[in-house]
Order: structure tokens, then sequence, then C-alpha cells
């Protein structure tokens, strides 16, 4: 986002990635006779969507079952936690096809997965919605996704970030191999296309060699916009190396702005502008007609999360099995211990220790008690009628240096979560002025001025 834009307005994206899962299959507002992965419900969120002029439908994604907790999937199978998901690239295919310019983000790690196979994917998916994805690169931190590739632990933490800068790299430079005017298709010679501006890369690298270049046709954007979430040091540090906008996370205003100063400070040392990468916070709403009405759909979303459920979900997250956790412990050595399994020093473990210093003690009542609101998203939930929720976002995005926007979830049915979002709260943000311009270009790019 260049330094004009980011503090123009807020963007908004939806985040799709559990429309289904943690309940919300069972909630008023489903879909009747119709579930995951029908694509009739993605077709109407993402119309009403685009109606209102939201920048983007975002796909996380995961390859594994959760089996973290108590090493068995049962329980995630039996109550449908981050089960099942599918590749979301055909979906999002046909969802180019049913609107015009609302923007698609679609995720893949490149800890499993080589840049070569992922670039010609993105490009062709860059070309059959005309200029409309962002990819979302993670490390994955699971090791239920890790065996699925063959890893009988998880790859270690640095060697995640350091292979996910090279596979970046390499995305980059075969989307640059064959230039835009490379294709002249000029009937009269019979020339199609020009092989002076069709290049090899010739990368030999630590993780990968490829030869390039690229077998495709240059794609409407160039480059497609590259979105990243790591919130340790060490994918913070990432993120400031290639990222155009990052997803952030931060249950309160002081991790925000933690999470803000730090990646400031990796983009100067860069030479990046730290005004030019907006951060997309992760941002959970139930909006409602009324107050009331948000609450009693809040209340609905919360009777799902039993301790089980919160157990299943947390350990998934945080590639820990807290079922094994003692009566009392002291919060740094339970983050060591996570961390020599090489998982995320961040996520909710990670926060606790910024938050509460390495050398509190304490119970396992009281972490599964804060459990319950990460697991379950309240602890970063606003709920209430439109005009609330559209303030809480105002003051927060003021608060947070005004650069970015938020992607916003439901924790309630899909598609009736989003439609409230579309047809309540985005009208009522518009009408203040606090959105950026309504799809002032043509592409994803130049709509999120990145």
């Amino acid at each position: 986002m260049d330094g004009a834009s980011a503090v123009s307005g807020m963007h908004l994206a939806y985040d799709l990635s559990f429309t289904h899962t943690e309940g919300r299959w069972n909630q008023p507002g489903s879909w009747v006779g119709a579930r995951f992965p029908d694509l009739r419900i993605f077709v109407e969120i993402a119309r009403t969507a685009e109606r209102a002029g939201v920048d983007m439908l975002f796909f996380g994604d995961g390859s594994g079952i959760p089996s973290t907790w108590r090493g068995s999937i049962d329980t995630a199978v039996e109550l449908g936690i981050q089960w099942p998901r599918h590749d979301m690239a055909p979906v999002i295919a046909a969802l180019s096809t049913a609107t015009e310019r609302i923007g698609f983000g679609l995720t893949y790690s490149s800890t499993f997965l080589h840049p070569f196979y992922v670039a010609r994917l993105l490009n062709s998916l860059d070309h059959v919605t005309g200029g409309r994805i962002a990819f979302n690169v993670v490390a994955s931190t699971r090791g239920a996704d890790a065996s699925n590739y063959g890893y009988a632990n998880l790859v270690d933490h640095g060697e995640r970030y350091e292979r996910m800068e090279e596979f970046v790299a390499v995305c980059q430079a075969l989307w640059d191999s064959v230039e835009e005017d490379a294709i002249v298709a000029d009937p009269l010679s019979g020339r199609f296309a020009d092989p002076a501006k069709v290049h090899p890369i010739d990368h030999s690298g630590a993780h990968f060699t490829v030869r390039g270049p690229l077998s495709a046709a240059p794609s409407p954007q160039g480059h497609p916009v590259l979105v990243q979430a790591g919130n340790s040091a060490r994918g913070i540090a990432a993120s400031a190396r290639f990222a155009d906008v990052v997803f952030g996370f931060g249950a309160d205003v002081a991790g925000q702005l933690r999470h803000r100063t730090a990646l400031d400070a990796a983009l100067q040392a860069r030479g990046r502008d730290p005004r030019s990468v907006g951060i997309l916070w992760a941002m959970q709403a139930i909006v409602g007609r009324t107050a009331e009405e948000a609450r009693a759909r809040r209340d609905a979303a919360l009777s799902f999360w039993t301790p089980e459920a919160v157990g299943v979900m947390l350990s998934h997250n945080a590639g820990y099995d807290f079922s094994t956790l003692p009566l009392s412990f002291r919060l740094g050595d339970l983050h060591d211990e996570i961390v020599r399994a090489n998982a995320s020093p961040a996520g909710f473990v990670g926060a606790l220790v910024a938050a509460l210093g390495p050398d509190v003690e304490m119970s396992r009542a009281e972490f599964f008690e804060r459990a319950f609101l990460a697991a379950s998203g309240m602890d970063h939930t606003v709920v209430g009628d439109a005009a609330s929720v559209a303030d809480h976002l105002e003051e927060n995005f003021a608060a947070t240096g005004a650069r970015g926007g938020y992607m916003l979830s439901s924790p309630s049915a899909a598609p009736a979560g989003f439609q409230d979002f579309s047809e309540l709260l985005v009208p009522e943000l518009r009408r203040r002025g606090a959105l950026a311009p309504m799809y002032a270009g043509r592409t994803l790019r130049e709509n999120l001025a990145v």
C-alpha cells in the first residue's frame, strides 16, 4: 500500500477459511439443503460481498486433520474441528466467473510444496480471474500437515522461514522470466513470441534448483499480491522481505501495536517504507440488527466450545498436546517446550508470555479458561449492531496506525454471518467514509494500492 492510500481508509477482506467447521454448519442461518463444499454458498457470499465493495475473499488452508490432542483425529472428525478442508483453487476459478471486481486470496505452504508448481498455478489463476489473485504464503506449523508430506517431525522453525524466503524469491523470478511484451503474435511474419524476452532463471539455492523460465504467459498483475501472516520475530522478518500485505493477529491493541512496531522496524531495516505495507488485522465479528440479536448469535456460537473442543483446537494450532499439561506450570517453561518441538514460538502461548511474562505460574484450570477465549476467537471478537461494530473498527484502525484494515471472520453460519457483514456493517462503514475507495482499479493489486 502506498503512503497516501494506506491512510485514506480501511480495506476489508472476508476470511472464508472456516465457513462450516467448529459447529457453524449447525447454527441458525446456514443454507437449507446445502453444506460445504456446495459452491452455491460461496457464490452467494461472493456476490453480496462484491456489491458491498469488499476487497478480497480469503481462503486459508491446512492439509492435516487435527491429531495433536491425545494423539488422535477422532475428536476433530466427530466434532468437525478444522475439518474438512479442500483446495480452494477450483472454487476461486468458479467464483471469478460469478464476479467481476472482488479479489481472492489463496494459501499454499512453502514448506511442503515446490515453487515452480505454485508460481505456475497462481499465474494461471491470475489470468482466469483477470488479475484478482493474492498468494498467502505460509510456513506451516502443524504436525498433522507435516506427516502428510512425509515428515516425521516439523522442520526447524528458522529453516521453514529460510525456505519460505527462497521459495518466494524463486516464484518472483519465474513471474518475471517472461517479459510483459514477449508475445508479439504477428500474423504477417508468423512470429508468436520474442525469445530474447523469455529468460531462464537458473536458480540454485539451499532448498530449490529451478532452471525456468515459467512456461506461461505473463499474468495481468505481473505478480500476485503477496500476503504473509507470521507474527514471530522470524515471521515478521520474512514479511518485511517480500509481503505486500500482512495478515496480523493480536487480541488487543497492545498486541497489535507490538506487531506493527516490530514490522515497521524490520521494513526500515530492509529499506522499505513502513507506510507501504498495511496489516489486515484478524477480527471476528457478529453483527445483528440489534445488539440483543448479536448477543444471541454469540451465545449460540459459544455453545460448541466444550473443554475437549478447546483442547483439540489449541493443540492443533500450537503443535503441542495440551492434554499433558501439569496442574500448574511456569509459562516460560511451556513456551520453551513448544519451541523445542519446532512449533511456532508465537501463537497463543507466545501471546501469553508477551502479555504476562515468562515467570508467571499458571494453573491448568486458568490456562484453559484463557484458552477458551482464544479457541473460540472471542479474544478478538466484536459483537453488536452495525453502528457499534463500526465504532469499534474505526477506533481500532486509528489506534493501530490506520494502515491496512481487517480480515473479518464469522463464528456464525454461512452464508448468514457474511451476509450480515455485507448488508449491515460494510454499508455503515462506507456511509461514514471509513473505507478505502471502492474498486478504484482493475486488479486486486490496484484496488489494495500495493
